[in-house]
């Protein structure tokens, strides 16, 4: 990964409607190397559609999103390169085994040795006995496993996650945890967006509540979840 000195992310004023429903109504962030923004909120309150919106799967009504100080436009992969992404969906093949789709992606990406990328990725998510599965024949747990293999595969420097967590064990978990950790500290920007607060609050550098539409609270994470909670709830409510 490239050294740059700006914001690895940064999104300004996004605007975004489903018919008359305002979704996101000017919603801009920054985050730089080595942080960790988490994205909390009430269900419905626009925290997919942001994400979707910053990975480029879909168009702002209104605003922009740069990567690196690249404008994320339609019709430009070599935006999106640097952006791994865990949505609801895996984003695997369901005919394909997840060695071959760990391959394809590897190729999608330009990295050499597809296939032996694809074996590395797989026994890191502790996956290896698993390479001749398709998507289809696993666990919620392991299919959680392999879509965040599939993510980092390229070794992203942005890493947007949506309910990450979701599936995994207590010991998968704290794995998880460690790794997006070791990530943050290698000089990459991760936006997390989730419900189970205590799974990600600890790696957070700074914590945003997103309600009505807008960031309704955003400051840097200090002390216990426990004490973050009645603020957490003033700003949903208000």
């Amino acid at each position: 990964m490239q050294p740059y000195d700006g914001p690895l992310l940064a999104a300004t004023d996004l605007a975004r409607s489903f018919g008359p429903h305002r979704v996101l109504r000017g919603v801009s962030l920054t985050v730089a190397a080595g942080e960790t923004l988490l994205v909390a909120g009430p269900n419905g309150a626009g925290k997919t559609t942001l994400l979707r919106i910053l990975a480029g799967l879909m168009r702002p009504a209104a605003g922009e999103v740069r990567v690196r100080g690249r404008r994320l436009a339609h019709g430009d992969p070599d935006a999106r390169r640097p952006i791994g992404l865990v949505s609801h969906q895996s984003l695997l093949y369901d005919d394909l085994t997840l060695a071959e789709n760990l391959a394809f992606a590897a190729r999608l990406y330009g990295i050499a040795r597809p296939a032996e990328a694809a074996r590395r990725a797989l026994a890191a998510a502790g996956l290896a006995d698993r390479a001749g599965a398709t998507p289809r024949q696993l666990s919620r747990g392991l299919l959680q496993r392999a879509a965040i293999a599939r993510a980092l595969l390229h070794e992203p420097g942005v890493l947007l996650l949506d309910e990450p967590f979701t599936g995994l064990d207590a010991r998968a978990s704290a794995a998880f945890r460690d790794l997006l950790r070791a990530r943050a500290g290698e000089g990459r920007a991760l936006v997390i967006v989730t419900h189970q607060l205590a799974e990600a609050w600890e790696l957070a550098s700074r914590v945003a509540v997103l309600a009505g539409g807008r960031f309704a609270l955003e400051r840097p994470r200090a002390g216990e979840l426990a004490a973050f909670l009645p603020r957490y709830a003033e700003a949903c409510a208000g």
